[in-house]
């Protein structure tokens, strides 16, 4: 057997994540490697924090990207602030929410879950009740942007409830992070993670995380050990702090910083405040032509993350076997429904740059060929002219 090169199809991403990595970042990965301690390398490692504090809107100094995924940045939040015995309250609407618990279980902690439904808000009263009932919580954590069903919750009042309550507030903006209005200091976040390969154009492989000042306290006052060596803020720091001397912590993804540095350069220059437009504006776009279709939402408009569009499938139709005519007729991607939701909806994603015009066209023409093809109940021909009346 000869293996060759491997060279992948040219697909138009438009799931759950990735995104399409725009051809700036891709462009920006091809540049020379260089030393992780290079002094040219270091003073590119502090524009991405300053970027990165702009991108969460924030001016905490524990404001660094993790040289792994997002889940490494759900680990970082959770094994950074949490102790064995610690007690921590988890709001689940969606699958995400439920691996919050699995990871504050590894740490030792004793979870206390809040359920809504999926693809409903997490409902503020009951986190409330559940603090109250859990006075000693050190934490409330929830996913302000559930990729899973396409839920925006509302973490400006989570937070507010958090604190009122002697706890911490950690938070899942792997999916909103670019895409959503997100204020970390406004808000009163304490903690909170994301990754690169969502509303940030960028490729898989980092995540971005942020504690406040309180957190920071927490964690330097700690009595055990981080569970995680190399998810260690109080190591790691050594590497991404202020100073001007940087200590050897690990090797970092170099061109993979390259990238995340390249996304975040075209997000000052987009502006975070139109980079949250621009999302929602094409929410709209799409909305117009799947409705128009006759297709309906899993979520209520008032809490429906643009980026993440969940929609439910028309009876009688084989969800998977219309993904696979997409992925193979036409080099599109849409994502399953995962968890309670498996089979019964798509993920249609508007992240990043694939939140532009021309792939919303094609998702929605190749949509209506392969449904209409299927016999399924949509309404032929209406889409396109919906979609080009709500444009802007």
């Amino acid at each position: 057997m000869s293996i060759t090169s491997f060279n992948p199809p040219v697909r138009t991403l438009m799931g759950p994540g990735p995104s399409d990595v725009h051809p700036r970042v891709t462009s920006a990965m091809a540049r020379p490697c260089i030393g992780h301690l290079d002094p040219a390398f270091v003073g590119m490692m502090d524009e991405v924090k300053s970027m990165l504090q702009y991108a969460f809107q924030t001016q905490n100094q524990l404001t660094i990207p993790v040289s792994a995924p997002g889940s490494a940045g759900m680990e970082t939040t959770f094994q950074n602030i949490l102790e064995p015995g610690d007690k921590v309250v988890i709001c689940q609407n969606g699958v995400f929410g439920g691996r919050m618990k699995e990871v504050a279980e590894r740490c030792g902690a004793e979870v206390v879950m809040v359920e809504d439904d999926w693809g409903k808000p997490v409902d503020p009263n009951k986190a409330e009740e559940a603090l109250k009932a859990n006075p000693d919580a050190k934490v409330l954590a929830f996913v302000h942007a559930e990729t899973s069903t396409g839920a925006r919750s509302d973490a400006k009042t989570l937070c507010k409830i958090a604190h009122d309550n002697d706890a911490l507030a950690l938070v899942d903006a792997v999916t909103s992070l670019g895409g959503s209005e997100l204020k970390v200091d406004d808000w009163g976040i304490d903690a909170i993670y994301s990754g690169t390969q969502k509303c940030l154009s960028c490729t898989p492989g980092i995540s971005p995380v942020s504690f406040s000042q309180r957190a920071v306290d927490v964690i330097t006052s700690r009595k055990t050990k981080v569970q995680s060596w190399f998810l260690d803020t109080n190591l790691v720091m050594g590497y991404w702090g202020p100073n001007a001397k940087r200590a050897y912590h690990h090797t970092a993804p170099v061109n993979a910083m390259y990238a995340l540095h390249e996304s975040l350069v075209m997000l000052q220059d987009e502006g975070i405040e139109n980079a949250w437009a621009r999302h929602y504006n094409n929410h709209l776009v799409l909305r117009a032509g799947l409705e128009a279709m006759g297709l309906n939402f899993v979520v209520e408009e008032e809490y429906r993350l643009p980026q993440l569009n969940s929609v439910t499938v028309p009876d009688g139709v084989d969800e998977a076997a219309v993904r696979g005519r997409l992925l193979n007729d036409f080099n599109l991607e849409i994502g399953a429904g995962l968890g309670a939701l498996a089979g019964k909806v798509w993920r249609i994603g508007l992240m990043g740059h694939s939140s532009r015009y021309e792939n919303i066209f094609l998702c929605l023409s190749a949509l209506e060929s392969v449904l209409g093809d299927m016999g399924a109940p949509i309404n032929k021909g209406a889409a396109l002219d919906a979609a080009t009346a709500a444009m802007k």
